[in-house]
């Protein structure tokens, strides 16, 4: 047992005489990684980003290292003020003005990103806009609104993403968990994003061969003005109170698993519709 103890007691001095050494080396390791993720060549773009689930998306993928395009349609000062937060954080991100609706300005948008970090990655198509009414008080303006927005804009960003993100890269489409809870009023709002879930499976199916993965993303409560706007305190805790976990989402959750799904350990998840709702459904 003596020399048993003396082994033990040698082999515990050997590496605590290591231990800085491996400290020194593991810290160099992290300062690597960290500078690995300042930029990893590659460019994300995403539709609807100067605010919410897309302001939150951009910087998420700029702390990735993607070069980021941000895209907004009348909220230019806050677009300008996501790219500012990006560029003064270390990454890089320019904004461009398109509204997705209109194909050539969708065309516009993805040229735009072209000319500024070259061929493109990774799109989020995260535009989108909600109008409330139950079947007998919807407006057609307002359907009309949403169709040409939710439905139609979306589709023109996955066409352009079809023909232009490099192989290997990634497509995500916005839907929304109210394709599950189905509440009244919110019938052609989640015909919209229930369509981003047919999309997002087909053009996956599409682009074989490419190693381009192409996913839905449906988010739940989300503690963003498209939720919460037109609400009292007392119906947003309401709804709050509904999810397991007692809280809204935040745009960061939703980022958090945008950029997961981006990641290489993402590759093997396509065509699927991701929930990503706490819980509630």
């Amino acid at each position: 047992m003596t020399g048993y103890t003396e082994m033990r007691r040698r082999t515990l001095l050997a590496a605590a005489a290591m231990a800085p050494a491996m400290f020194a080396a593991g810290a160099a390791s992290a300062q690597s990684a960290c500078q690995m993720s300042a930029s990893n060549g590659k460019v994300a773009l995403v539709t609807g980003s100067s605010r919410g689930i897309g302001a939150a998306t951009a910087r998420r993928l700029a702390r990735d290292g993607y070069a980021v395009t941000v895209n907004c349609v009348v909220n230019r000062d806050l677009a300008a003020g996501v790219v500012k937060e990006i560029e003064d954080a270390g990454g890089r991100a320019t904004w461009v003005q398109a509204d997705v609706s209109d194909p050539a300005a969708v065309r516009r948008l993805f040229e735009a990103n072209e000319r500024a970090f070259g061929p493109v990655d990774v799109v989020v198509s995260n535009a989108g806009i909600m109008r409330l009414a139950t079947f007998r008080d919807m407006t057609d303006d307002d359907f009309n609104r949403m169709v040409d927005v939710n439905l139609k804009g979306s589709f023109y960003v996955l066409r352009e993403a079809a023909r232009r993100v490099r192989d290997g890269g990634r497509i995500i489409a916005l839907s929304s968990s109210i394709t599950l809870l189905r509440s009244p009023s919110y019938g052609p709002y989640a015909a919209t994003k229930a369509a981003q879930e047919l999309y997002a499976n087909i053009l996956g199916k599409e682009l074989e061969g490419r190693m381009i993965s192409v996913n839905a993303l449906a988010p739940g409560l989300v503690n963003t003005t498209l939720f919460t706007d037109g609400k009292t305190r007392e119906q947003i805790a309401g709804f709050a109170a509904r999810t397991p976990h007692k809280r809204l989402g935040e745009p960061s959750d939703i980022a958090d698993t945008i950029a997961a799904l981006c990641s290489a350990d993402g590759g093997w998840i396509n065509g699927q519709t991701v929930f990503t709702n706490g819980g509630i459904v």
